[in-house]
């Protein structure tokens, strides 16, 4: 019998030296720096830079990626009309964000045939990402679209670009901080679908749009957003009935799980152990609530963390459900201000990186990806005309 890796779980057909994830460690390298190293002080510039060339740049090669990024974020004319038609018809971001990133062509030429690698598309389709998000989501709430700021980050552009207000710096760190935590992970479903496409010697366009489609499907998009959620109902439970965060969430995770629902932000398909990029988060979370004035927030989220981790112990034992990504994700987007159907949008706008990188390093790899199938239909049927059939 042949053995069938479902899913390819566990099947490995590149080398890589964009990231590792070590699930049993609770380890996550990016580029070779430890992510909890990595993610809190690099801006996101520098980090696209390590991903593209395997190293950090100097202060002179940051000032021109900097440079080189504002200047592309301008969208072309046809992305602009795309936007408007989809607002106008009420689409999905995710839907929206696809169809404006495949306009990009118009703005920036393809790659060059397979052993050439284009950097340049690879800057344009990151710079793009968070002009196009942000410009949809203005659009599909009657605003028209702000145009980018060139003397801004790109963490902070992106948020400047859906208010119009230059954002608190610490809100900015906090993104900037979320885009090097997602920026790659593994060979995920949205990263294999760029490569597979690459593969064919198609250009990085395709690869990017490919990617987003995949990253729409909500087994792997995620959905942070619950877990905020769960905070936000403790929260008011405790409100009403005057008893403290931790007896309420002590109540509502013992009765989720009895009723057999799932508590969000908890548990990993690839961690056994504590998600890394969560504590990197919880950091950027608290560091930024301190100074935003919602430090409350923050506080509440600990204890329903604490005492969900506890209850799970208890009633799961031997799960190993700790907490994930999902969970400070959730807080760190909700306190720079983004509302939920904005999360999975934003989560592209850090991922693009690392797409890209992998896009770049599967060009260099010049391998057409090619799995196999076992067939298990019928054999030897006879051919019956229809007027016989």
């Amino acid at each position: 019998m042949t053995e069938i890796a479902r899913g390819l779980e566990g099947v490995k057909f590149a080398q890589t030296r964009l990231s590792k994830v070590d699930g049993q460690a609770g380890q996550l390298t990016i580029g070779g720096y430890p992510l909890e190293a990595l993610a809190p002080n690099a801006c996101f510039e520098e980090v696209l830079f390590l991903l593209w060339n395997d190293r950090l740049p100097g202060s002179a090669e940051l000032n021109a990626l900097k440079h080189d990024l504002a200047a592309r974020r301008a969208l072309p004319m046809a992305a602009g009309a795309v936007l408007r038609e989809a607002a106008a018809r009420k689409l999905p971001i995710m839907d929206a964000l696809r169809m404006g990133i495949d306009t990009i062509g118009l703005c920036s030429d393809e790659p060059h045939p397979a052993g050439q690698v284009d950097v340049g598309c690879a800057v344009a389709l990151v710079a793009h990402m968070p002009t196009v998000a942000a410009a949809y989501w203005r659009l599909l709430h009657g605003l028209e679209p702000i145009d980018a700021r060139p003397d801004l980050d790109h963490a902070a552009n992106y948020l400047y670009m859906l208010d119009g207000r230059e954002p608190h710096p610490e809100a900015a760190r906090a993104l900037e901080t979320y885009f090097n935590t997602v920026v790659d992970h593994g060979m995920n479903a949205s990263t294999f679908t760029a490569r597979v496409i690459t593969s064919t010697r198609s250009d990085i366009v395709s690869a990017i749009v490919g990617a987003i489609g995949a990253l729409k499907g909500p087994l792997h998009g995620g959905a942070p957003g619950p877990a905020l959620d769960m905070v936000f109902e403790i929260r008011a439970r405790a409100a009403r009935s005057g008893d403290s965060v931790a007896q309420e969430a002590d109540r509502w995770v013992r009765e989720t799980i009895e009723s057999g629902g799932r508590i969000m932000g908890f548990g990993h398909r690839v961690y056994k152990v504590r998600d890394p990029r969560a504590d990197v988060l919880g950091l950027a979370a608290q560091r930024m609530f301190s100074v935003t004035g919602e430090s409350r927030l923050y506080e509440d989220a600990r204890v329903v963390e604490e005492v969900a981790l506890r209850v799970l112990e208890e009633l799961k034992p031997g799960r190993n459900l700790k907490t994930n990504v999902e969970f400070y994700t959730a807080l760190v987007l909700h306190g720079i201000g983004l509302e939920v159907a904005m999360f999975t949008p934003t989560f592209a706008v850090g991922r693009v990186g690392g797409w890209t990188a992998h896009v770049l390093e599967q060009v260099r790899d010049d391998r057409l990806i090619r799995p196999d199938a076992e067939y298990v239909g019928a054999t030897g049927r006879a051919w019956v005309p229809a007027d016989r059939r």
